[in-house]
């Protein structure tokens, strides 16, 4: 369809069975308008060209926090909030991406060099993604596109891996015949944000992003993943998901986040394993002492983090299946404690003034809402199960001190990466 034509099929409510379907009613006519502008941009800038709309939710960590780079278990969800594009497929070798806010990215994929690209940039996971796909085997080549993303930056809720999974599966209905996998987009997407990106990460938030709605994964053999779907609803237990936006500063924060891992890794490796998933707990403990004067305390108490919070993913997942929503929420206060005490992910050593993290956890509790550090930490989100009854007194509470829009309620979403036009979501 030309880009003028999808323009008028979303004026005149030809999308908006499939709108609804990926955003609720409640919702439609912002969706709507997002949409409209982000085709108006794209004819702006390529012109009518033919053109597919795809989307990618941002995710939300339930419980695993930082397991997954060390195969781990985890449990996600993808969320209503997601990074839209308008995409059209090229003849020639060049990516273009005008991303809403940003300059726009060109990559020649004729030159796809992790060493010659600018680590910490768009153009760089473009780069990587193709790279990926070429060494899985898959066909890539050229296309332009205009997205936007209501997935914060720096929020917790995954821009870049939504990012990373968009690019990944505009290649793959472009150029594989939409066939590629969820996972395989995931890995696509953990191989650029590594390689390319400069970013340690594991696979967690590439595969929920991919794989939608509500998920369980183990990631003992990280390049095959087990994911099982939940079925689980948290408005029927008469709870809400909201995320708070603390505002804190991310720079300068990539050590925090890589000494986590390392830290973990070194535990391992002292004791003639990879990941601590290799490491038998009893082993661990015994040898403490001596793991102490090597690797010091704080990487002991983040390994025996890793393995707490692996029998408590377990926990929250028979949980879950039971709708036991008492024994989920005591699951979750004592997964964020033990981030918090153990893990240490909740400030940074480097601005010990600035604990936005620790206030907000400590304002949610005083208000009796369960409560966790969410995503990386050191800065940004935490992670709330609000009641039903006590979702305006905790708006306003927090917001009172984080600022208005701080609060985000958000629903959970059974679409992850995603196609799609007036007749079907594919």
């Amino acid at each position: 369809m030309k880009a003028t034509g999808l323009l008028k099929e979303l004026k005149f409510k030809g999308l908006d069975r499939n709108l609804i379907e990926l955003y609720g009613k409640e919702k439609l006519s912002l969706q709507k308008e997002r949409y409209i502008r982000i085709v108006g941009n794209f004819i702006d800038l390529y012109g009518d060209l033919d053109v597919t709309l795809f989307s990618v939710p941002g995710r939300s960590e339930i419980s695993g926090n930082h397991t997954d780079h060390n195969n781990g278990k985890v449990l996600a969800a993808a969320i209503d909030l997601d990074i839209i594009a308008v995409a059209s497929k090229c003849a020639d070798s060049v990516i273009r991406i005008k991303s809403e806010g940003y300059r726009e990215d060109a990559v020649d994929i004729r030159e796809l060099d992790a060493s010659k690209v600018r680590k910490n940039s768009s153009s760089a996971i473009i780069s990587g993604i193709c790279d990926a796909f070429g060494r899985s085997g898959y066909n890539y080549g050229g296309f332009v596109a205009c997205t936007t993303s209501d997935v914060l930056s720096g929020s917790g809720l995954s821009s870049s891996a939504a990012f990373e999974v968009i690019c990944g599966n505009i290649l793959s209905h472009f150029y594989n015949g939409g066939k590629i996998t969820p996972i395989e987009l995931a890995k696509a997407g953990k191989y650029s944000e590594n390689v390319y990106f400069g970013k340690p990460c594991g696979l967690l938030d590439q595969a929920a992003c991919a794989n939608g709605g509500f998920s369980y994964m183990d990631f003992k053999k990280n390049d095959m993943p087990v994911i099982e779907k939940l079925d689980f609803n948290l408005s029927d237990c008469g709870y809400l998901l909201c995320i708070v936006n603390t505002g804190g500063n991310h720079a300068d924060l990539t050590d925090d986040y890589a000494s986590v891992p390392k830290e973990m890794y070194d535990c391992a490796t002292l004791l003639g394993k990879t990941v601590l998933r290799e490491v038998d707990e009893d082993e661990f403990i015994s040898r403490i002492a001596y793991l102490r004067t090597l690797v010091g305390d704080r990487a002991i108490m983040r390994a025996m983090h890793f393995f707490s919070e692996n029998k408590r993913v377990e926990l929250q997942r028979k949980a879950l299946i039971n709708s036991d929503i008492d024994g989920f929420l005591k699951y979750v206060t004592q997964s964020g404690n033990s981030s918090f005490k153990f893990l240490q992910n909740v400030y940074t050593n480097k601005n010990e003034a600035e604990q936005g993290l620790s206030l907000a956890l400590a304002i949610s509790e005083r208000i009796g809402v369960v409560c966790r550090v969410h995503g990386g930490g050191f800065a940004g989100t935490i992670q709330a199960y609000v009641p039903n009854e006590k979702r305006e007194e905790y708006k306003a509470a927090l917001e009172s001190v984080f600022g208005e829009g701080s609060c985000m309620f958000l629903n959970i979403r059974k679409y992850g990466a995603v196609r799609f036009d007036c007749n079907c979501i594919y």
